[in-house]
């Protein structure tokens, strides 16, 4: 049997990978016992921050990823396709819906048995009971203490914040517009080129959208912005120095930067079109559909870790929300991860232990798809462990091998965790200048190189997808 302790994204679908192999498993969870100062529900998979899986398109790194999880069967990706939210080119979803549907594909399984308790101690073991550590960015104390003995070093870490959700009602319709960037619709695609002489829209906002758009003029936009300086922020007690993931920065943060670095940043205005003044804003806050009933939505780019008095009075600053109703208050939380390249192989596997792996956020990457990856892979190999057979490395041409390579042989001098990006991957035999076309050709190399991987790991070894164990939610 395969233990695995955390119920996220990584350990959810590193226990459907194992049990979907015909591989027992039993996977821990300390909620509800012990609860988390930022999850709000018992289920597994629980989006805490966005409600995005990002970019949809096979030219966007992100995009590929998820495809090659497709591919693979990802229980995760799977959900996430069905409980999908109007998010332009982005993969957005119902976080509840989404939680509910990985929850109930666990429980139904019949190799996977769940355990609702706290895991402080990572016993001996060995091949024949392989152990995965999943537990993502809020490791409990005791359990992050066990991890320090066994890496031999302390944690490394970062801070996290999360944005803030307002009720649909309350958001004032007559001052926010409803626009994708360059009129871009929930696949991601741009709208069709009119035949004949018909004047082309491609390029140009639409009238409709899938984001809420909340216009600021320059004068709005320096109030917001000087609200923002001056707002109170919740005090760090861990650590001294704040280090936060660059790719998730507060907008507190990005506001002392500079005055125009948000209007660069969450608040750029490209693409987009007021059709009450038919000009570009001078800066936007975009809200996102946060459930399929479109009740909630949130505030994209817009960590914070203001207090939650001021985040009422500094965010109804912004044209459309000044009767905001807040449904979740962004918050800061701390991010945990382990110094990878110190320890791990592409595999997720401990060099000096190769039946212990470590996955998701814990295990030094950022971002829900990467996290489900990692533990897409890690139970691949553990489910191949534990029955014997030999795993190979994915090709680095891949998506998923890129991030594996990246964690394993990153510098482990001030070792930073990634987001998947097209700069990990090997380049092309052929150059190729235009940079979509680029893009578009590592894709196409990188889902045939999954597909002999795939041919040549399931040969003989283990249970390809279409011979998965099936059965109906």
């Amino acid at each position: 049997m395969i233990s695995i302790v955390g119920g996220g994204l990584a350990g959810s679908e590193a226990a459907w990978q194992a049990a979907q192999r015909g591989v027992p498993v039993a996977l821990y969870e300390m909620r509800p016992v012990r609860p988390t100062r930022v999850h709000q529900t018992d289920y597994f998979a629980e989006l805490v921050c966005s409600n995005s899986f990002r970019g949809a398109q096979l030219e966007n790194a992100v995009g590929l990823l998820k495809e090659e999880m497709r591919q693979l069967g990802s229980l995760i990706i799977r959900v996430a396709d069905e409980n999908r939210v109007p998010a332009g080119g982005a993969l957005a979803v119902d976080r509840e819906r989404f939680a509910v549907g990985v929850t109930t594909a666990l429980e139904a399984h019949p190799l996977i048995h769940i355990y609702r308790e706290e895991v402080t101690t990572i016993p001996d073991t060995d091949a024949q009971a392989p152990f995965i550590v999943a537990t993502g960015p809020l490791t409990s104390e005791a359990l992050s203490s066990e991890i320090v003995r066994l890496v031999g070093d302390e944690h490394l870490f970062f801070y996290d914040a999360i944005s803030p959700i307002v009720s649909n009602d309350s958001i004032d319709r007559d001052k926010v517009f409803r626009a994708s960037r360059y009129g871009r619709d929930m696949s991601g695609e741009l709208p069709t080129v009119p035949a004949g002489n018909a004047v082309s829209t491609v390029g140009k906002p639409s009238e409709t959208g899938d984001y809420l758009n909340c216009p600021l003029d320059r004068e709005q936009y320096l109030s917001l912005h000087q609200a923002i300086c001056a707002a109170d922020c919740a005090e760090v007690h861990d650590f001294d120095n704040t280090n936060f993931f660059e790719g998730c920065l507060p907008v507190e943060v990005l506001a002392d930067r500079g005055v125009d670095t948000l209007r660069f940043g969450p608040m750029k205005p490209v693409g987009l079109r007021d059709p009450n003044t038919g000009r570009r804003p001078y800066a936007v806050v975009q809200l996102r559909q946060d459930d399929l009933a479109a009740d909630h939505f949130s505030l994209v780019g817009f960590q914070t870790q203001m207090k939650w008095g001021d985040q009422q009075r500094v965010l109804r600053l912004i044209p459309g929300l000044e009767q905001a109703e807040f449904v979740r208050y962004g918050m800061i939380h701390r991010n945990t991860y382990i110094n990878a390249p110190r320890v791990l192989e592409p595999t997720w596997q401990m060099r000096n232990r190769p039946e212990l792996f470590f996955a998701g956020q814990v295990s030094g990457v950022e971002g829900y798809v990467e996290s489900a990856a990692s533990g897409l892979i890690a139970g691949l190999a553990a489910a191949a462990l534990h029955s014997g057979f030999l795993f190979p490395c994915l090709p680095r041409t891949t998506a998923l091998g890129a991030i594996g390579f990246y964690v394993s042989h990153a510098s482990p001098v001030n070792y930073q965790p990634t987001n998947i990006a097209f700069g990990l991957f090997p380049s092309l035999d052929d150059p190729v200048r235009d940079k979509r076309s680029r893009r578009r050709a590592m894709a196409d190399r990188a889902l045939r190189d999954l597909t002999r991987w795939q041919e040549s790991l399931f040969a003989e070894r283990m249970v390809s997808p279409s011979e998965q164990i099936q059965y109906r939610d």
